[in-house]
């Protein structure tokens, strides 16, 4: 059997999160051969894996999201007019109104269409023009023109884009990742799996709602387009997963079958934190905190450092382990490094890529101020480590350091509010100054770990979607 995972932005060129937990599930499944249809920038990326890839990775192909439109016979398509069913299908994923993406996976897949032609030809110009008297006539149309370039050229670039052939497609997202899964169900008829960790929707939403690169009416043009992208990988997708109750909730709200939902906890594999290396001698005169993440605004790794500041007046034994990749927004990552030295707070460390096993053993907690997450893994290996953790209030962090409906294990760490300096560095306080605390807590966690987050049980759940979905492709074959 071999699977197709579609991945936008992640595996195998960065790792952590999404990207770990692809890696996982590759490894426990070596029997299965794996496929990679990676979404990426743009060709400068090509090629540069973060990971070793498994032996059960036969192929790793890439779709581009700014991309020149490489057809060696694009003169031949300049003057070219779609018909009328294409025309339909174009306005009505420009309009949102009941797209035909059918005809679109066609036009693009096997007529081969120039992306650059149709964006700059007279059927593109009519339907926007169309769009813009309908309900943004106050606003300039050559702005509007070419924002609607803008936003359609990483779609076309996906549709057009060689997928292939497997036997079954796992999408890890909707997004761009699940247009091209409901390409591939249509091109080829294969069972179509979508895995979000965070609800990717919502994810873009708040990003473009803070973003200032786009404003005004043109947020809200951005937010429709993703959420039709999302729509279309729900109603392609035969099974849709999400790592916790709520998030299904919000699977639904968003207008996923309630029926396709299955939630699926993430796992890792306990043993691996078990014998870790220990505080050294000189270490045990400090109370150190780890963070294991990207240096990535997303992580709001800047709180963390203000909270630390302040918690380090009060309790100067603290130090605080910034652990993880600092290549994937060098901006960002030198504004870190600038408030650090401005606000002349001591014993922050930044220690780049690591491996988590020969840190956290050494830790008295860990920490997690992120603005969106999923069911983060770092929390889960916290836990292997015996190790508290404080995490802002975002995606199921509160599940996993409270517990759910039904665990009845306690606190495994404390929850504040994102971007709450105060309350961050209090939770800081609170635990540092607690041995016994941290001690409890540690435990707690061991215990909620084990119960529910083995990496045993979710390849058992995955091993029976996947064996759900081949009886799927068999049964469709027979039709």
């Amino acid at each position: 059997m071999k699977i197709c995972i579609v991945a936008e932005g992640c595996y195998p060129y960065v790792v952590g999160g999404v990207s770990g937990w692809i890696n996982s599930m590759i490894c426990s499944f070596p029997d299965i051969e794996f496929e990679i249809l990676a979404i990426i920038s743009n060709r400068e990326g090509s090629g540069k894996f973060a990971y070793d890839l498994p032996d059960n990775v036969t192929a790793v192909y890439e779709a581009y999201l700014d991309d020149y439109d490489f057809k060696s016979d694009h003169r031949r398509f300049e003057k070219r007019k779609l018909s009328r069913s294409e025309y339909n299908a174009l306005r009505s994923v420009v309009m949102g109104q009941n797209t035909e993406w059918n005809v679109l996976f066609d036009l693009f897949n096997k007529k081969k269409i120039s992306v650059d032609s149709l964006l700059m030809g007279e059927d593109f110009l009519r339907i926007v023009e169309e769009c813009y008297e309908e309900g943004f006539s106050q606003i300039v149309f050559s702005d509007f023109l070419w924002t609607m370039r803008s936003i359609y050229l990483p779609l076309f670039l996906m549709l057009g884009t060689k997928i292939p052939k497997a036997d079954i497609y796992h999408c890890v997202a909707t997004g761009y990742a699940g247009v091209l899964g409901g390409m591939a169900k249509h091109l080829y008829g294969c069972p179509l799996m979508v895995s979000e960790h965070g609800i990717y929707t919502r994810e873009r939403e708040e990003e473009i709602l803070k973003a200032t690169w786009v404003g005004g009416v043109y947020k809200s043009i951005w937010i429709d387009q993703f959420r039709k992208m999302s729509k279309l990988a729900y109603d392609s997708a035969d099974i849709v997963t999400s790592l916790y109750a709520h998030a299904g909730k919000l699977q639904a709200q968003i207008g996923c079958p309630k029926n396709k939902i299955v939630i699926t906890p993430n796992g890792i594999t306990v043993e691996n934190f078990e014998n870790i290396p220990l505080k050294s001698e000189d270490e045990k005169k400090y109370i150190q905190i780890g963070a294991v993440l990207r240096v990535a605004p997303i992580k709001d790794v800047k709180t963390m450092i203000q909270a630390f500041s302040y918690a380090k007046e009060k309790v100067p034994a603290l130090k605080l382990f910034i652990m993880g990749p600092v290549d994937e927004d060098p901006e960002y990552v030198h504004e870190c490094y600038d408030l650090v030295r401005d606000l002349r707070v001591k014993d922050v460390v930044f220690t780049g890529r690591i491996s988590t096993k020969d840190y956290l053993g050494r830790m008295d907690f860990t920490i997690l101020t992120s603005i969106s997450e999923g069911q983060p893994l770092t929390i889960l290996e916290s836990f292997a480590a015996h190790k508290p953790v404080i995490a802002t209030d975002v995606g199921n962090c509160k599940g996993l350091v409270y517990g759910e409906e039904g665990d009845n294990f306690g606190d495994a760490g404390i929850i504040t509010h994102i971007m709450n300096t105060q309350e961050i560095s209090d939770a800081i306080i609170k635990l540092a100054e607690s041995e016994k605390l941290r001690t409890e807590m540690g435990e707690t966690g061991y215990k909620r770990v084990c119960e529910y987050f083995r990496v045993e049980y979710m390849k058992d759940r995955y091993k029976d979607l996947y064996e759900r979905l081949r009886l799927m492709k068999v049964e469709r074959s027979l039709t």
